[in-house]
Order: C-alpha cells, then sequence, then structure tokens
C-alpha cells in the first residue's frame, strides 16, 4: 500500500506592503521656523504635533502644538531635519499637504496648502476639509 497523506503545501511568500505615502511636506521657511521654535522651547519638544479640531465659522480649523513625546498613535513625519507628528485623526485630512510659514508685517504663521480643502471662511482662521480618496 502506498502513503496518502498529502503532501505538505508549499509556503506562499506574502507579497511586501506598499510604502505608505508621507502624509505632509515642508517648504525650507516652514522647516526653519520650526527648527527656530525647537530651539527656543521652554522645555524638550520632539517637533510640533499637527493636527485638525471642529469649530470655526468653515467648520475645521488646523492646530499646531509642541510634541513633548512621540505616541504610539502619531504619524511620524521627518523632513528636512525636523519632525512633525501628525494626530492620528487628522492624517485623512492632510494626506498631500504641503506646510508653509509666511511672515509679513502684519503677521507670521504657517499655511496649509491643503489639496483636501474645500472651503474657508472669510476671516481665514477655520476651513472645510474632506477626508483623501485613496
Amino acid at each position: 500500500m502506498t502513503d496518502m497523506t498529502p503532501a505538505s503545501p508549499t509556503p506562499v511568500a506574502k507579497p511586501k506592503p506598499r510604502p505608505r505615502p508621507q502624509v505632509m511636506k515642508l517648504t525650507e521657511a516652514a522647516a526653519l521656523r520650526i527648527a527656530e521654535l525647537t530651539k527656543r522651547a521652554d522645555s524638550e519638544i520632539v517637533g510640533l504635533r499637527v493636527g485638525i479640531k471642529n469649530g470655526g465659522c468653515a467648520g475645521q480649523s488646523y492646530t499646531v502644538e509642541y510634541a513633548h513625546d512621540v505616541r504610539p498613535t502619531d504619524e511620524v513625519v521627518e523632513d528636512k531635519g525636523v519632525k512633525i507628528l501628525v494626530d492620528p485623526k487628522a492624517v485623512l485630512f492632510l494626506l498631500g499637504t504641503e506646510m508653509d510659514y509666511k511672515a509679513d508685517k502684519m503677521s507670521a504663521q504657517f499655511i496649509f496648502n491643503n489639496p483636501n480643502q474645500t472651503g474657508a471662511c472669510g476671516c481665514g482662521e477655520s476651513v472645510q476639509l474632506t477626508a483623501a480618496k485613496i
């Protein structure tokens, strides 16, 4: 009699995961300002945390704050020698965004050139965003 045990299946190699796109990019001006803020901070910071909050006339606004630590859920973006930590709830709204920094006689601020922005209020404080289509 012959042995009827099936041959063990040949292991199938898992496909390599697709590289994830970088959520945001920085202009040189933004990177220089972030580096300056990091050096001038009163306490140790690892970078800036960027997110989105609900509110304002158009419905949402960008948030930028010092990041004292990297949270396990943060999307870490390293560009031009500085670090941005993106709030995981904001990733789909910020995909493809370029963060810039502008200073003139009346104001100095980070500017978000976001392809997912569908509208903005007249005062410039809030925006309407839609999730990126992947």
